[in-house]
C-alpha cells in the first residue's frame, strides 16, 4: 500500500481540531499507551454526564444540610431607623410611630423546639441524597459501558486493520504467483488480471480499515482526552480464556450493589417520608422569638429622663391548623399514591435486574459457544487457502478459487475477532452489573 492511500490517525485529528478552532501547539504531544483502567478513570474526569451527577449528588448533599440546619435556633441583628414627619406633637403624624425618631438595635433568636414536619422533611432529603448518590453510580456504570464498547471498537478496529495488511500480502503473493505461472505458459493472462484485481480490492479494503481505526479512535478520545490532538496507542488484552464469573456469584453482587435498586429504594424512601410531611399539617406548631436591644426615640442605654432604654421581650406562637377544606387530606392521599408508585418502581427494578443479568449470562454462554466455532471456521479456512495455494502452484485450481479462498480466510479472522470483542462485552456487562467497574 501506497504512503498517499494512508490516513493516520493525528492527520484526521488535526484537521478535525482546525474545523473545531482548536489551535495545535508547536510541539506534538508525546503518545500515551491506554490501558482498560486508565481509560475508565480518563472518562470520569471528563464525561459531563458524570460530572453533572456527581455536582446533582453535592447538591443533595447540600439541601439536607440547609434543612438540618433550620433544627437549631437562629440568631440575627436587627438595625433600623424610623423617621416621621413631625406636626408638633411626640408623635409626629403617624401615632403609631411612637415618636419622630425610632432607633432599633436589636439581636433576634428565633427557634422551632417541636419541628415534627421539619423531622420528616429531613429523613426526605436523606433519602434525595441516596438517590441522587445512586444515580452517580448509574452514571458511572453507564460511562463505563460505552468507554469499554469504544475501547474494543478501536481495538477491533485494529485487528481488522491487521487482517487487511495480511490479506493485501496474500493478495499480493497470488499476484507474483500468477505472473510467474504466466511466464512458463502454465495459466492464462486472464488469471494474472484477476490476481492484480484482487490486490487493488485488498489495496481499498486495507485504505478504509485505517479510516475505520482512525474514527474509533477518535470516538474513544472524545471520552477520555481534553486534548483531541493527543496521540494514544490502545493496549490489547482481548483474550479467548478470560474467565468469567459463577451465575451465583453475579448474582449475589448484582443485587448487592445495584445503582438501580438503590436508586428504587432511596425513593421509596422519600415517599414515604412525604407521608409524614403531609401529616404534618394536622399538627400544631409552636415557635419561640426572643428579642434583645433597642427600640426608642433616642440611641442611647437610657433616656433623657434616665430610664433605662435597652431591654428584652419573649414571644411564644402556637398555631393550631383548624380547618382547610380538606387540603390536608388530600395531600396525604397524594403521597400515599407516590408511595405505592415508588413500591411498584422498586418490584419491577428488582425484575430488571434478574432480567438483565440472565440475558447477559445468555449472552456470554452464546459467545463463547460462538467463539469456539469461528475458532474452529478461521482454521479450516486458514488450512483451505494454503491447500488451494498448492493446487493451484501444480495447476489443479483456479485463479478463481484461490480468491475465494483468501476471502472466506480474510473472514473467518475478521469474524473471530469480532467474536474475541462480542466475549468481552458479555463479560464486561456482567462485571458492570457486579459493580467492578
Amino acid at each position: 500500500m501506497t504512503e498517499s492511500l494512508k490516513l493516520p490517525f493525528r492527520r484526521l485529528s488535526y484537521g478535525i481540531a482546525l474545523c473545531l478552532g482548536i489551535t495545535a501547539s508547536a510541539q506534538p504531544p508525546a503518545p500515551l499507551t491506554i490501558d482498560l483502567v486508565s481509560a475508565l478513570q480518563r472518562g470520569r474526569e471528563w464525561s459531563p454526564q458524570f460530572l453533572a451527577s456527581a455536582l446533582a449528588a453535592s447538591s443533595a448533599k447540600e439541601d439536607r444540610l440547609q434543612v438540618k440546619a433550620q433544627f437549631f435556633p437562629t440568631v440575627q441583628q436587627f438595625n433600623g431607623y424610623l423617621y416621621t414627619q413631625g406636626n408638633g406633637t411626640g408623635t409626629g403624624v403617624f401615632f403609631a410611630n411612637n415618636g419622630v425618631h425610632i432607633y432599633d438595635e436589636q439581636m433576634q433568636v428565633h427557634a422551632e423546639p417541636l419541628p415534627i414536619t421539619r423531622r420528616a422533611q429531613y429523613r426526605m432529603l436523606q433519602a434525595a441524597e441516596a438517590a441522587a448518590k445512586a444515580r452517580q453510580d448509574v452514571a458511572r456504570r453507564g460511562l463505563a459501558s460505552t468507554v469499554i464498547m469504544n475501547y474494543y471498537g478501536v481495538i477491533s478496529a485494529q485487528r481488522h486493520r491487521a487482517n487487511a495488511v495480511r490479506a493485501l500480502t496474500e493478495a499480493r503473493q497470488f499476484e507474483d504467483l500468477s505472473q510467474k505461472q504466466e511466464r512458463g505458459g502454465e495459466v492464462a493472462h486472464a488469471d494474472v488480471v484477476k490476481a492484480e484485481l484482487q490486490r487493488h480490492q485488498r489495496e481499498t479494503q486495507l485504505n478504509e480499515a485505517e479510516i475505520n481505526v482512525d474514527k474509533a479512535k477518535l470516538a474513544l478520545a472524545v471520552l477520555i482526552f481534553q486534548d483531541l490532538l493527543q496521540p494514544f496507542e490502545i493496549v490489547d488484552d482481548l483474550k479467548p480464556d478470560a474467565p468469567a464469573p459463577a451465575p451465583e456469584e453475579g448474582r449475589q453482587a448484582s443485587f448487592a450493589a445495584n445503582p438501580d435498586l438503590q436508586v428504587a429504594e432511596s425513593m421509596l424512601r422519600q415517599s414515604t417520608a412525604g407521608i409524614a410531611v403531609a401529616r404534618g399539617d394536622y399538627y400544631p406548631s409552636f415557635m419561640i422569638d426572643y428579642s434583645f436591644g433597642i427600640n426608642s426615640y433616642v440611641l442611647a442605654l437610657e433616656d433623657p429622663f434616665g430610664n433605662r432604654n435597652i431591654g428584652s421581650f419573649l414571644q411564644a406562637t402556637i398555631t393550631v391548623p383548624v380547618w382547610n377544606w380538606g387540603m390536608t387530606r388530600s395531600k396525604v392521599r397524594q403521597a400515599k399514591i407516590a408511595q405505592q408508585q415508588s413500591q411498584n418502581d422498586l418490584k419491577f427494578a428488582r425484575r430488571q435486574v434478574e432480567a438483565n443479568l440472565d440475558q447477559d449470562y445468555l449472552e456470554l454462554r452464546a459467545a463463547r459457544t460462538q467463539l469456539d466455532q469461528l475458532l474452529a471456521t478461521r482454521a479450516l479456512a486458514e488450512e483451505n487457502l494454503q491447500l488451494t495455494t498448492l493446487r493451484y502452484t501444480e495447476g489443479e485450481a483456479t485463479a478463481l478459487e484461490i480468491v475465494d479462498a483468501q476471502t472466506s480466510a480474510t473472514d473467518a479472522r475478521n469474524g473471530y475477532d469480532d467474536g474475541l470483542g462480542r466475549y468481552r462485552m458479555a463479560l464486561a456487562n456482567i462485571e458492570i452489573l457486579m459493580g467492578r467497574y
